[in-house]
C-alpha cells in the first residue's frame, strides 16, 4: 500500500446529547493542531477530553490516527476500534481502521474495513484505492483491478489509481496491458518516479531492456537515492552488456549498501560483487524492508513426532525450468518410508512434460500460486510441516512473506538463489565446504548445513540424439570453440577482457555464446572491437529445449566461466554434456559454486584462483589437444562415478541433514550448523 494521508474530519461528529463548550473547544483546538501536524499538541488535546469523556467518539478516533502516523497500527486499530464501537456509522473510521490493519499486514479485516467505508460513502475514492492495495495483497488481481478502476472513474485525473494497475498488471505478469497504464499514470503526473519505476521493470520484463533502462534513468533524474533503483539501473546495463562507467556505478552501489542504503535487490548484488559482506548486507536491507517477520498466525507450538518428517518444497518453477531440471529426480528419489513430500506450487502450470513429471514425483502437488502468502503459511501449518524448504530465494517470482509468517518449524534456503536470505526466519542453507569455506560461515545469517556436494542433479537428463554440423550452427569448420551460455548479466567486463585476450593468444579460436538479445550481442560485438578482436569471431546460439541444448555442447572445445557469478546449472549442463569447464573460484557462494561442481566431478585441476591463471590455463588447454584430451577422457570416465550426477547419494546424504534438523527441532534446540559426511 503506498502512503495515504490519514482521514482527519473537518466537521466532528456528534458526541451525544450533551457537548460540554470546553469539550468542544478542546477538540476544535485538537483538530486544528492535528491538521497542521503538531501532533503532541493535539495527542495532549484529546486525552483532556478523553479524561472528561472516555467514550467521545472524535478524540478516540483521533487520537488513533496519530497512533498511525507515529507508526504504531496496533494502537491504531485499539483506539479507532473503540471509536466504531460508539458510532459505527463514520466511513473516515473504517477508512481509517483499515489503513492500520493493513499497516499491520491483516489484510482480509482491512478489506472489510474498507468495504464498510464504501456502504456509508459510496463515492469515497480513498478508499476503493486502499481496498485495492490489500486485494493486491491478497492475490486477488481481478478485484484490484476493478477496484481501482472505480477510482479511475471518480478520480480520472489522479494519476495514482493508473499506477496501482499497472503495478497489479505487472504481478499478473500481463506486461504489455501494464505499459499502458503507467502510460496513463506519466500523462497526468511526468515526474512520477514510482511510475517510471513501474513502467521500466515491465520493459524489462519483456526485454525492452534498453528501453527499461532510459525508464530508469528518467527515474533517477527525478529522484537519485529513490529505493533500489540504482541496482535497477546496473542490472538493465547488464542484461544488454552496456558497460559504459559500469565499474563507477558497482563502486559506488557497494558504498550505498555499506552505508545500509536501499539500493540493490540481493539478486543483482551477485553480479555486481564478489564480495559475501556486501551480499549479505544487501540482502538483509532488502529482507527487512520487504519481508520483515510477522507474527500474524502466532507463535508454532511442537508438533507431535510425526512417523514420516514431512518436507514442504516451495517454487514459483515447477516446470521446464533450471531449478526443476536439478531437482526433479531428487523429488522422485526421496526414501517414501522415512519422508513425505509435499509441493507448494507457487506458479502457473503451464502443462509441460516437465510438471506432469514433477506432479508424479510428488506424495502431494498443491497448487496455490493464487493464495496470499498468510493463506500459503496456514495451509503448511494445517498440514503440521515440519521443514519447508524455499527453492526460489530471491530470484523472479520469489514469495519469502510465506516463510517471514513461519510456515513451519524448520525453514530452509537451496538452489534457487546462491547466497544468504538475510533473514533471521530462514533456519539453514545448504552448502557444501568449497561454496562456504567453513572460515566464511560468518557471511551468512544461516546455519550452514554441510552437504559431501552442493548440487543435486537428474541424472535421467535426455540428450538429444542430433549430430549437429559446425555450419548449422554458424561455427567455422576449423578452430577451436570456447563457450559460455551463461546469461548475459553475469558477463562483466574483467571477464570479457580475459576471453578477449585469450582468442588473440589462440589463433583461429571463436567465443560461442547465448544470443539473449540483439542488443547485447551488438554490444558484445562492439568491445571486442575495442579489444582488437574481429566481431566475427564471437558467435551466438539461439535458445533451443534442453535436449538439443545439450545436444548443442558437443561442438563446443572448452567452457569459460563468469565471475563474480559463476555458472550453476549451465556448467552442470555443459558437464553433462561432456564438455570441460574452466572456472576462477571467487570468494562468495555465487563465485564458487562452479568450483564445488568441479570438485564433486572429481576434476579440480580446471579451478583457478586468479584472472592470470584462469587465462593462462584457457590457452594451455586451447594449444595443447592431448592436455585436453585427456581431461575429457576423465570428465567421462567420471561422469556418473563420481558425487556430482550421483542423484540416489545427494538424496540419502541431503536426508541425513534434514534428520539432523528435525530431531534438533523436536528436540527444542535451535538450528546449529551442521555436517554430514560423505
Amino acid at each position: 500500500m503506498s502512503e495515504h494521508q490519514q482521514h482527519i474530519p473537518s466537521a466532528l461528529a456528534n458526541s451525544g446529547v450533551y457537548t460540554a463548550a470546553l469539550l468542544q473547544q478542546l477538540l476544535e483546538q485538537a483538530v486544528a493542531a492535528h491538521q497542521q501536524g503538531r501532533l503532541l499538541q493535539a495527542q495532549a488535546l484529546y486525552q483532556q477530553v478523553l479524561e472528561r469523556q472516555a467514550d467521545n467518539f472524535d478524540a478516540l478516533h483521533l487520537s488513533g490516527v496519530i497512533a498511525a502516523q507515529n507508526g504504531d497500527a496496533g494502537q491504531a486499530v485499539q483506539l479507532i476500534g473503540q471509536a466504531i464501537a460508539i458510532n459505527p456509522h463514520q466511513a473516515d473510521a473504517h477508512y481509517n481502521y483499515g489503513n492500520a490493519l493493513q499497516n499491520l499486514k491483516q489484510y482480509l479485516p482491512a478489506l472489510t474495513s474498507y468495504e464498510q467505508a464504501i456502504s456509508l460513502q459510496p463515492d469515497y475514492a480513498d478508499a476503493y484505492l486502499v481496498r485495492g492495495y490489500a486485494l493486491q495483497q491478497l492475490r486477488r488481481y481481478d478485484a484490484a483491478l476493478e477496484s481501482f478502476r472505480r477510482v479511475i472513474q471518480l478520480r480520472p485525473n489522479d494519476a495514482e489509481p493508473y499506477h496501482a494497475c499497472g503495478l497489479t498488471l505487472n504481478k499478473q505478469m500481463d506486461y504489455a496491458a501494464a505499459l499502458t497504464y503507467f502510460s496513463q499514470a506519466l500523462a497526468l503526473q511526468a515526474g512520477y518516479v514510482e511510475a517510471h519505476n513501474g513502467y521500466g521493470y515491465a520493459l524489462n520484463e519483456l526485454k525492452r531492456y534498453d528501453e527499461a533502462l532510459l525508464s530508469f534513468s528518467q527515474a533517477a533524474t527525478l529522484q537519485p537515492d529513490s529505493d533500489f533503483l540504482a541496482g535497477q539501473i546496473i542490472q538493465a546495463k547488464l542484461q544488454i552488456c552496456d558497460w559504459q562507467g559500469i565499474n563507477d556505478q558497482v563502486a559506488e552501489l557497494g558504498r550505498k549498501i555499506a552505508d545500509r542504503k536501499k539500493a540493490v535487490t540481493p539478486f543483482t548484488v551477485l553480479a555486481c560483487t564478489d564480495d559475501p559482506v556486501l551480499q549479505r548486507q544487501a540482502a538483509e536491507i532488502w529482507t527487512q524492508e520487504k519481508y520483515p517477520p510477522v507474527n500474524i498466525l502466532g507463535e508454532l507450538v511442537l508438533y507431535p513426532h510425526h512417523e514420516k518428517i514431512r518436507i514442504g518444497y516451495f517454487s514459483p518453477d515447477f516446470r521446464s525450468h533450471a531449478v526443476a531440471f536439478l531437482t526433479a529426480e531428487l523429488f522422485e528419489l526421496h526414501n517414501r518410508d522415512q519422508f513425505e513430500i509435499i509441493a507448494f506450487s507457487l506458479g502457473a502450470d503451464n502443462h509441460d512434460p516437465m510438471r506432469t513429471r514433477l506432479e508424479a514425483g510428488f506424495d502431494h502437488f498443491l497448487h496455490v500460486q493464487n493464495l496470499s502468502d498468510q493463506e500459503i503459511a496456514q495451509i503448511a501449518r494445517n498440514l503440521q510441516l515440519d521443514i519447508a524448504v524455499d527453492l526460489t530465494g530471491h530470484t523472479a517470482r520469489c514469495r519469502p512473506g510465506i516463510f517471514a509468517l513461519r510456515a513451519a518449524p524448520v525453514q530452509v534456503s537451496y538452489i534457487g538463489y546462491l547466497g544468504t536470505m538475510g533473514a533471521g526466519y530462514i533456519d539453514y542453507l545448504l552448502a557444501d565446504r568449497v561454496v562456504i569455506p567453513p572460515q566464511a560461515k560468518t557471511h551468512y545469517l544461516e546455519k550452514i548445513a554441510y552437504l559431501p556436494s552442493y548440487q543435486v542433479n537428474d541424472s535421467r537428463r535426455s540428450i538429444a540424439d542430433i549430430s549437429y554440423s559446425r555450419t548449422e550452427l554458424g561455427l567455422p569448420t576449423q578452430g577451436f570453440v570456447f563457450c559460455c551460455f551463461n546469461n548475459n548479466y553475469k558477463l562483466s567486463p574483467e571477464t570479457f577482457g580475459l576471453w578477449m585476450n585469450i582468442l588473440k593468444l589462440v589463433p583461429d579460436s571463436v567465443l560461442f555464446l547465448l544470443a539473449d538479445n540483439p542488443i547485447a550481442a551488438s554490444n558484445l560485438q562492439q568491445a571486442a572491437l575495442a579489444h582488437g578482436v574481429a566481431a566475427e569471431r564471437l558467435i551466438f546460439g539461439k535458445p533451443l529445449p534442453l535436449p538439443e541444448y545439450l545436444a548443442r555442447y558437443r561442438l563446443a572445445d572448452l567452457f569459460l566461466d563468469t565471475n563474480p557469478y559463476n555458472a550453476g546449472a549451465t556448467a552442470s549442463d555443459a558437464l553433462w554434456a561432456g564438455l570441460p569447464v574452466l572456472t576462477r573460484a571467487g570468494e562468495s557462494f555465487a563465485g564458487r559454486v562452479a568450483a564445488s561442481l568441479l570438485t564433486a566431478i572429481g576434476l579440480p585441476e580446471l579451478i583457478t584462483n586468479s584472472p592470470q591463471a584462469y587465462q593462462a590455463l584457457a590457452v594451455e588447454l586451447a594449444t595443447q589437444p592431448e592436455r585436453l584430451a585427456s581431461i575429457k577422457t576423465k570428465l567421462a570416465a567420471n561422469r556418473l562415478t563420481t558425487p556430482l550426477f550421483d542423484s540416489q547419494g545427494f538424496t540419502s546424504h541431503l536426508e541425513a541433514a534434514y534428520r539432523q534438523m528435525y530431531a534438533r527441532s523436536q528436540a527444542g534446540l535451535p538450528p546449529e550448523h551442521i555436517d554430514v559426511s560423505a
